[in-house]
């Protein structure tokens, strides 16, 4: 199938579900919904998205950080939240390294030795970092505990400590976020 007829198709399925009260959010663009009028309404998403890596072991972290950044005003992604049941998650969470405002990298001794997802994420969000203007502030590394993070991002990025005060360490996050959201409000993938 041509790229237009899939863009035609995925219109109609999108104007059915509109046309049946649905909503339909599309990741990075907004929200489409009916106006209650008969007609359509978008609303743009607004809000910095921000990437949250992490592994499995750390999981309760990742999940406090993606409630303190929704609490904020922001628009965290973490996996166990935001997949889909069916959802190709390969491609998805790649998509969603792209169109995101920031990387944050939670590191721990048991993320910075373990092969896996959280290396390859890494490595896909150092290749956009590497596409961003200089400057701009996008990978977010995060200590979880005293921990020693790979020679290649600890030579590239100054990294936040969130212990031992968790409080004063995710204040300092979301200060250079909210900062650099409003020097470079959009990214483009």
């Amino acid at each position: 199938m041509a790229d237009a007829e899939q863009i035609q198709l995925v219109a109609q399925v999108v104007r059915k579900c509109l046309e049946e009260g649905f909503t339909i959010e599309i990741e990075g663009l907004g929200t489409f919904r009916p106006d209650g009028g008969g007609g359509i309404e978008f609303v743009a998403e607004v809000r910095p998205k921000a990437f949250i890596a992490y592994v499995e072991e750390d999981f309760t972290a990742a999940e406090r950080l993606f409630r303190g950044l929704e609490e904020q005003g922001f628009d965290p992604w973490l996996d166990r939240k935001k997949l889909l049941p069916g959802q190709n998650w390969p491609r998805s969470i790649e998509r969603v390294i792209e169109i995101s405002d920031f990387f944050i990298a939670c590191f721990s001794r048991r993320a910075v030795s373990k092969r896996g997802h959280f290396q390859a994420e890494l490595r896909y969000a150092l290749d956009c970092a590497g596409r961003m203007p200089l400057g701009e502030i996008y990978f977010i590394p995060l200590r979880l505990d005293e921990c020693q993070l790979p020679a290649p991002i600890a030579r590239q990025f100054h990294y936040v400590d969130l212990f031992p005060d968790w409080d004063r360490g995710f204040e300092r996050v979301v200060e250079v976020m909210r900062k650099s959201f409003k020097q470079a409000p959009r990214r483009v993938a």
